[in-house]
């Protein structure tokens, strides 16, 4: 048994001599990779990058680099030109040793003086030495994913730093010196531990961007509204329950709050430039008439995930609206002016209450629940557009957006009323269901700021060449008319996305449509069209066609090769003379209609 144990010693003994000759070796392993050729480059460009080397520590002639004198000079061709001459040399201002392993930063790190951009993204670093606070010229400085949880007082002292970003760290205090960081310009604190902000944020008066978003922030410094010139905060994924007055980032373009504890919307009066909010996953219940006059210039609201129960009728002032998402909120009615959003390009109702909204209409995406709100503006304006003069006036148009006159027997409509409405900067103009026999001609007076043009209903047989005045019109409906072919001209309008010309007296799509790059949605039911074009020059250039309607033509086979138009969402075929697919196919959908046309494409 005593020899046993004198064998164990030694060996353990050993192995503690290994381990200690393997981290010797690793050191050695990255003392190596500071080549001769690197040290060369780095003395003639001022720049050295060590980053994906899996590094575990730092080579120590890194920090010494400026100080580095060759011994091996013999080997160096002294007859080459001076300006050539490796020890011609720049200070070392770039350092990147990012994506590595390095765990400890060596308090030497002070030789660098004149370092403007240190790179330490990506390794173990769990602290900072206090002598990185005398790299009087760090400008950029980052450290993303490390472990850092906790920035020595020092740190603070580095008030050239304009570029800063310290997230996914575990960092859970900072402290109120941070204020003295003011040169900074974008500063990333994200995915962090943070529970509070110290006093003196404000101080950072430079900011353009800032990211506090995934913390535990119960709330906002009060100075926090001093940052002027901020134009990108975001706090989403806090324990914020209530968020400041904005009404001092007269600069803010974008606020992101999303996941957190809000109750009511804050006031934003002032904030002239903000272009996009996110506050979804919040428990505000309310989207207040102020807040629909304060941000009128919004091109970008998500309210989803909320308590939302009422939206003003005044939403209609946020004109620039591109994008609204009220998802899975508390909604059971939506308010008339929703309608008039002209510039609306996407719009989210799903998970509500609106008993009174079909389903299908709700699923069917913008373009679908657009044309019912227009449908709703038309029925429940058309008594109140009935004055004692026939038209409605300058203010009407103003106020509603819209010239809207539907139902009304008329037989022409003067030019006159046409400039009134582009005075008025009309978007939406609905002439639907009277007794037009010609196309109206006033209508390239609006070419400006039309973009929903409804003529539906009327006896119209001509559509004329000057339609391709009116560049910005996103919806056009001809439905109901005696229209046998559109102008080439047509082709012009590159921002239509919905073309309706069912019930008129096609024979086939006309060669227009298919110049419609950013068409959407066509409807052309109830004609007498004999094929479908699916070649390269017709539907085939239609790369967005998201909705096909041809029910109830005279189409006598569908070409298999449709099978291949996988971007369709809904394609209907019914009432046509085909006999192939049957209608037990076409009764399943689109997906299924689709799939029995490619299994019936030649080899």
């Amino acid at each position: 048994m005593g020899d046993t144990s004198e064998m164990y010693y030694p060996s353990s003994s050993f192995l503690i001599t290994n381990n200690e000759s393997n981290i010797f070796k690793d050191k050695k392993a990255d003392e190596n990779e500071l080549s001769i050729g690197l040290i060369k480059s780095a003395k003639r460009t001022g720049q050295l990058s060590l980053c994906n080397r899996g590094l575990g520590t730092v080579p120590e002639n890194v920090w010494k680099i400026d100080e580095l004198v060759m011994d091996d000079t013999r080997e160096v061709d002294f007859a080459r030109s001076d300006q050539s001459n490796w020890w011609n040399c720049e200070p070392l201002k770039m350092l990147d040793l990012s994506s590595n392993v390095v765990n400890t930063i060596s308090p030497n790190v002070k030789l660098l003086q004149e370092l403007v951009t240190l790179k330490l993204h990506d390794n173990a670093l769990t602290s900072l030495p206090a002598e990185l606070g005398q790299l009087k010229n760090l400008s950029n400085l980052s450290l993303d994913h490390n472990k850092i949880k906790e920035l020595p007082i020092e740190f603070y002292k580095l008030t050239e730093l304009r570029w800063l970003s310290i997230s996914h760290n575990e960092l859970n205090i900072i402290q109120a010196d941070f204020g003295d960081l003011v040169m900074l310009t974008f500063l990333d604190l994200s995915y962090n531990k943070l529970p509070s902000l110290p006093p003196g944020m404000g101080y950072l008066v430079r900011l353009v961007e800032l990211n506090l978003s995934h913390n535990e922030l119960m709330e906002l410094p009060p100075d926090i509204v001093n940052l002027r010139d901020l134009k990108k905060f975001n706090i989403s994924n806090n324990n914020l329950k209530k968020l400041p007055p904005m009404g001092e980032l007269r600069k803010m373009e974008i606020l992101d709050a999303n996941h957190n504890d809000i109750k009511q919307l804050p006031d934003f009066y002032g904030c002239t430039a903000l272009k996009e909010i996110y506050l979804a996953n919040n428990f505000i219940k309310e989207i207040t008439e102020e807040f629909c006059d304060q941000i009128q210039h919004l091109n970008v609201l998500n309210i989803r995930d909320n308590q939302l129960e009422v939206i003003p009728e005044n939403i209609s002032l946020l004109k620039k609206l591109k994008r609204l998402d009220l998802t899975n909120n508390n909604l059971n009615k939506l308010p008339r002016n929703l309608g008039l959003l002209s510039q609306l390009q996407s719009i989210s109702m799903e998970g509500n209450k609106l008993s009174f909204v079909r389903q299908d209409v709700i699923r069917g995406g913008t373009d679908r629940m657009m044309k019912y709100l227009r449908d709703r503006i038309t029925e429940e304006v058309v008594g109140e557009t009935r004055y004692e003069s026939e038209w409605p006036d300058k203010y009407t148009l103003k106020k509603s957006q819209s010239l809207t006159v539907p139902s009304r027997d008329l037989t022409l409509v003067p030019d006159e009323v046409f400039r009134t409405a582009a005075e008025a900067e009309v978007h939406i103009v609905d002439i639907s269901r009277n007794k037009l026999q010609a196309f109206p001609k006033g209508i390239s007076i609006l070419s400006d700021t039309l973009s929903q043009l409804i003529l539906s209903s009327n006896s119209i047989e001509n559509v004329p060449s000057e339609i391709s005045r009116c560049c910005h019109l996103q919806f056009l409906d001809l439905a109901k008319n005696c229209i046998a072919d559109l102008p080439i001209e047509l082709g012009r309008l590159i921002n239509l996305r919905e073309l309706v010309i069912s019930n008129n007296k096609f024979t086939k799509i006309p060669r227009c449509v298919y110049e419609l790059d950013n068409l959407e949605i066509l409807l052309a039911a109830e004609n007498q069209v004999t094929e479908i074009n699916i070649s390269s020059d017709a539907l085939a250039k239609l790369k967005k066609l998201a909705v096909l309607d041809l029910t109830n033509n005279s189409i006598i086979s569908v070409p298999p090769e449709l099978g291949n138009f996988t971007h369709l969402r809904s394609l209907e075929l019914m009432g046509n003379c085909f006999r192939q697919p049957r209608h037990a196919i076409l009764a399943k959908g689109t997906a299924s209609i689709l799939s029995y046309l490619r299994d019936r494409i030649p080899a």
